[in-house]
């Protein structure tokens, strides 16, 4: 019998969170409710939740700093939703490892189908979908290893979150092909783009910091300016 899929929802207004829990387990989730920021680090670096749905404005504890203790260690998935939607937040939260951002006020079922799109997407990623590739891809001193479910470096697993890695195995198996933010934030997000371009941009960024010599001046993810990314070899 297969486990249910596990979500901890770390959010303080009873009413959303009894909201959206309703919601999520209508769908069949197993969901984790967490009021306080304590707490829900607590629960969240056990490491048992396929899924983090997070608020930044919590008693005790700040979203964002459960964020930046939690991301370093697990590679699950991370959803800020927020009523704090200005973009140096938004910045900041996806900085620090979120997946996705999501501003109060939003539709539950919106909400829940974000979910959804997050957790096939990782588990396609991971090979955790019923699926066991075998295929290897190599773009210069990068190389896609489907099977182990990871990206080397020069021969050194890189540290990736899960939308990191699904964007930078996207460029090795095309390498030279130029993307767009849009068209990147559609294959790898798979939502409307209006208005999460940002999401794309800090992505690239934190991908420079873990493959570049200098990131300053980076030699393999290239910026055509005014158009978009290409992995450059």
């Amino acid at each position: 019998m297969t486990s249910p899929t596990r979500i901890l929802l770390i959010e303080d207004d009873p009413a959303l969170a009894e909201l959206v829990q309703d919601y999520l387990e209508a769908e069949g989730f197993e969901v984790s409710l967490c009021t306080d920021g304590q707490t829900g680090l607590e629960v969240a670096m056990s490491g048992q939740h396929d899924l983090l749905l997070l608020d930044l404005m919590l008693p005790g504890l700040g979203g964002l700093e459960i964020l930046r203790a939690y991301r370093p260690r697990w590679p699950y998935p991370v959803l800020v939703v927020s009523a704090r939607g200005d973009d140096v937040d938004k910045i900041r939260g996806l900085g620090m490892g979120a997946d996705d951002y999501v501003s109060k006020p939003f539709s539950p079922a919106e909400l829940v189908a974000r979910v959804k799109s997050h957790l096939a997407r990782y588990r396609r990623l991971t090979g955790t979908a019923g699926v066991a590739p075998t295929q290897e891809y190599r773009a210069g001193p990068l190389v896609l290893d489907l099977e182990k479910k990871q990206i080397r470096l020069r021969d050194q697993i890189l540290a990736l979150t899960a939308k990191e890695m699904e964007l930078l195995a996207l460029l090795i198996q095309n390498p030279g092909r130029l993307y767009s933010k849009e068209e990147l934030y559609a294959r790898v997000w798979g939502e409307n783009t209006i208005g999460d371009i940002t999401t794309v941009t800090v992505h690239m960024r934190r991908l420079r910091e873990k493959v570049e010599d200098d990131p300053a001046d980076p030699q393999l993810i290239e910026t055509v300016w005014g158009l978009g990314y290409r992995l450059s070899l």
